[in-house]
């Protein structure tokens, strides 16, 4: 089998492991109170790439953790990541009306339930990854703490908030990185790390390199988001098209431009690969990973 499709069938295992936690760990759509949990399941499943719980299994690797150890903090990153996403979609962030090819949750049901659908997520995101049996309590509690701060004001969180703060003013190329590595490479990197923790500790040289590896997808997700932003449609990329521009905000298209943006993704992707060197073949669905995220097309 050729290494492409070895690493399609990789992803696709992956993704109905994922599929399956996620039906597991969210409450049922009977359960009261059923439109909650109904929207939870509605935005939650059968939708999206999938890419943190990608790389919580890919780094799992690293480490030989135990699959069901994966499946929880996989679940886990993807509840915190799609909390976020219904969230940054209500009217008071980015207004939109579609993601992941379909009306966005305060659109298919309304604001408050969309309110409440994302503090719902985020609060079973934890609940999920503090139960089970499989890792060692003490670093159980670990990949808990390095998700809270990965999500919260130091992470994910304080990075949007630096997004809407900058709405129609300019930003020097590095604080554009600064926001980034806060509200995309955070969680990427907590992805990451969660999935070798799931295993056994990290030497400080290992998580080092995972850091750097980390970093560099972090960025790179980010410059490639842009470029799709300002280059596809929207039936392509199950969101609407064009809204970084229209709405005035800083990107490394409109820094940099195209051209050196698409470069910039490639040199990030060269880093992401240098970082992993010491893992070896250990870490080939790592970097399988990393061309993902720079040559996908949605």
């Amino acid at each position: 089998m050729s290494g492409a499709g070895a690493f399609d069938d990789w992803m696709k295992t992956v993704q109905a492991h994922v599929e399956t936690a996620l039906e597991t760990y969210l409450p049922a759509g009977a359960v009261v109170p059923h439109k909650l949990h109904e929207a939870m399941r509605y935005t939650a499943l059968g939708g999206g790439k999938r890419v943190r719980p990608l790389l919580v299994f890919a780094a799992g690797a690293l480490t030989g953790a135990d699959t069901r150890a994966l499946e929880r903090a996989a679940a886990a990153v993807e509840m915190i990541h799609v909390y976020s996403l219904v969230h940054d979609d209500m009217p008071c962030m980015d207004d939109d009306d579609l993601r992941r090819g379909k009306p966005t949750v305060h659109v298919a049901y309304d604001e408050a339930t969309a309110l409440l659908v994302g503090d719902a997520l985020q609060a079973q995101a934890f609940s999920v990854l503090s139960e089970g049996d499989t890792v060692p309590p003490a670093r159980q509690l670990a990949m808990v703490r390095l998700l809270a701060q990965a999500a919260g004001s130091s992470g994910m969180c304080g990075g949007q908030a630096i997004d809407l703060d900058s709405v129609g003013i300019s930003l020097t190329l590095e604080q554009l990185e600064r926001m980034h590595q806060l509200k995309t490479g955070a969680l990427l990197r907590a992805a990451v790390v969660l999935g070798a923790l799931a295993g056994k500790d990290l030497s400080a040289q290992e998580l080092a390199a995972l850091d750097a590896y980390a970093s560099a997808i972090g960025l790179a997700f980010q410059v490639v988001d842009d470029v799709l932003d300002a280059t596809a449609d929207s039936a392509t990329l199950g969101k609407t098209a064009g809204k970084d521009a229209a709405a005035n905000k800083p990107t490394y298209v409109s820094i940099l431009g195209l051209e050196p943006s698409r470069v910039l993704a490639e040199k990030l992707r060269n880093d992401a690969h240098q970082a992993l060197e010491p893992f070896g073949e250990q870490a080939r669905r790592l970097r399988d990973l990393a061309d993902l995220i720079v040559q996908r097309k949605a």
